[in-house]
């Protein structure tokens, strides 16, 4: 027997721990897929696993980093900073909050024995108890809980590190089993917690390596990328990659003050068409007295003359969008020295080059490549707040997985305010961003940013990945599924009945405008179909069509 091994069997020092942490990391990505594969909705931006792995990879980097006898705290630092930094998606943020109480309660300890393991595994969960607002049991916490209450029997029977460990892992498995009992979307849906079951197999990981003595390797899995009949859908880099020539140069902006505030919405309307004839990604908003205008064209000058026709200008904004197209790809490249600081900025996680130019467009200062596909780490977001030379910076994550992630960046950054508003989609970042005003303070702005919310209904069309059961609706793989407000309101094999039925659900009497983002797996004929469909069955709301080269999902409805 090895001396790790014989060691290992009653204390585990820090290069052990080393090992276990690794062999966990390596198990939970051979395992990823599987992981992915388990979320409730069968999308194919299923990513608990994905980000669960690309969160604890990110504190295998600092770990490899080290020397051979390195001591526990520089090896419980590296493990709570790089997977602070590293967290991805609300699966990730948890994760890392586990690692961190954890790494608390073995610091500045020489070695681990079964007493302070079910203590650290203890300060683990109620960390990330406290990081979620509003926690659910039935899911990765209620198993965090679980292990650490098993290791506290455990630490009154044993001082065998590999039997308490056995012990806490069978427990950990069962309470797994029981979670669709504890939360019925994953009864109805067939499968256990995701989050929770990553959690395990990283565990699992570990006890084999302190069983074998060693780091172990246990290969990674393959990705997913094909849709209904074979349809390849494109990857998130491919997605926003595309060097297609800007047809209209510049983004134009600009508020109308009403001369006759009478009739706005029908002056609103008619400045709409006659933008139609001359741009592209237009946003048109009326509120009683002031038209807000946001729309890509060639002659800047030509529209605003066409605007004042209707009142005076304010808050004008014309930038040069092939200027900032490479900015749009690959991100800022200037410096900030010797740029003036302001007071409010902008990072907004986008995905889709379409998408990206309206937000750019609207006032973003950075963006970040993400969303559905591919939720951005903690430490990208910290990166794309440095990058944005303002007093205070609003993050939009645009998405509910990244939330959690985008308020761990805020706290991390302390040289300026950051201000996190909860946009859980690209409907309502847009809305956000339109209702921003720049004459306001930060608190007036999060406030009406947040409050502006409220007004916008979300749409989303994909395809599901495997067959299942959800919102009573049995699904097969290949099915289109439309998605609204988090719930499946559509299935079909048809992707334009699938629309229709999607439409019908989110539009009502009280709506007003509905627009069609569609994404670079469709066409714009086949949207401006849709739009013609929901024209003829709401005459009175308005239908607008924008490009939004989205991958994965066909269709976001915005519906206000």
């Amino acid at each position: 027997m090895s001396r790790a091994m014989e060691q290992g069997r009653r204390r585990v020092d820090d290069a052990i721990l080393k090992d276990m942490f690794i062999s966990g990391a390596k198990f939970l990505e051979s395992k990823k897929q599987l992981v992915d594969d388990m979320n409730v909705f069968p999308v194919p931006d299923g990513d608990t696993g994905t980000n669960m792995t690309l969160t604890i990879l990110s504190a295998v980097r600092e770990l490899e980093g080290l020397g051979p006898e390195a001591g526990m705290d520089p090896v419980a630092k590296a493990i709570s900073s790089g997977s602070l930094r590293g967290a991805r998606g609300n699966s990730g943020v948890i994760l890392s909050q586990i690692f961190r109480g954890f790494t608390k309660e073995i610091s500045g300890k020489r070695e681990v024995d079964v007493v302070l393991l079910a203590d650290a595994l203890n300060h683990g969960a109620e960390t990330a108890y406290k990081a979620v607002m509003r926690p659910k049991e039935g899911t990765i916490l209620t198993v965090a809980q679980a292990l650490a209450d098993r290791a506290a029997e455990m630490a009154v029977k044993t001082d065998d590190m590999v039997t308490a460990l056995e012990e806490i892992l069978a427990y950990g498995e069962a309470v797994l089993a029981r979670t669709p009992e504890m939360l019925p979307v994953l009864k109805q849906a067939g499968v256990v917690d995701a989050g929770a079951q990553g959690l395990l197999f990283i565990l699992e990981g570990a006890l084999l390596s302190l069983r074998e003595g060693k780091v172990l390797d246990f290969g990674t899995g393959e990705a997913r990328e094909e849709g209904p009949e074979g349809h390849r859908m494109s990857p998130q880099a491919k997605a926003a990659g595309s060097s297609e020539e800007i047809l209209f140069g510049y983004c134009t902006e600009f508020i109308v003050n009403l001369s006759e505030p009478e009739g706005v919405q029908g002056k609103a309307d008619d400045l709409r068409r006659y933008l139609e004839t001359v741009g592209d990604s237009i946003v048109s908003v009326a509120d009683e007295e002031i038209i807000k205008i946001h729309v890509h064209t060639n002659d800047p000058g030509e529209v605003m003359q066409k605007a004042l026709s209707l009142g005076a200008l304010t808050n004008i904004k014309v930038e040069n969008m092939r200027v900032q197209h490479s900015n749009i790809l690959h991100g800022p490249q200037d410096s900030l020295q010797g740029t003036p600081r302001k007071a409010q900025g902008f990072v907004v996680v986008s995905i889709g080059e379409g998408l990206s130019a309206i937000f750019t467009g609207l006032g973003a200062d950075t963006l970040v490549e993400g969303g559905q596909t591919m939720n951005p780490s903690t430490q990208d977001l910290v990166h794309a707040i440095e990058k944005v030379h303002a007093d205070t910076v609003f993050v939009l994550p645009n998405n509910k997985n990244i939330i959690l992630a985008a308020e761990q960046a805020g706290e991390l950054v302390t040289d300026r305010e950051v201000r996190v508003v909860g946009t859980r989609s690209i409907p309502q970042g847009i809305t956000a961003m339109l209702a921003f005003e720049p004459s306001a303070d930060a608190r007036e702005n999060a406030a009406n940013m947040a409050g502006s919310l409220e007004a916008v209904k979300t749409g989303q069309l994909t395809f599901a990945v495997r067959d299942t059961m959800v919102d009573d609706h049995a699904i097969q793989a290949g099915d289109y599924l439309g998605i609204g407000e988090d719930k499946i309101l559509a299935v079909s094999k048809d992707l334009e009945e699938t629309a229709r039925t999607l439409l019908d659900k989110l539009v009502d009497d009280d709506s007003e405008l509905v627009t069609i983002y569609y994404g670079k797996d469709v066409e714009e004929e086949a949207a401006k179909d849709i739009a013609a469909y929901l024209e003829s069955r709401r005459p009175a709301c308005e239908v607008d069509v924008q490009y939004g080269g989205q991958p994965l999902y066909y269709y976001l409805f915005s519906v206000e």
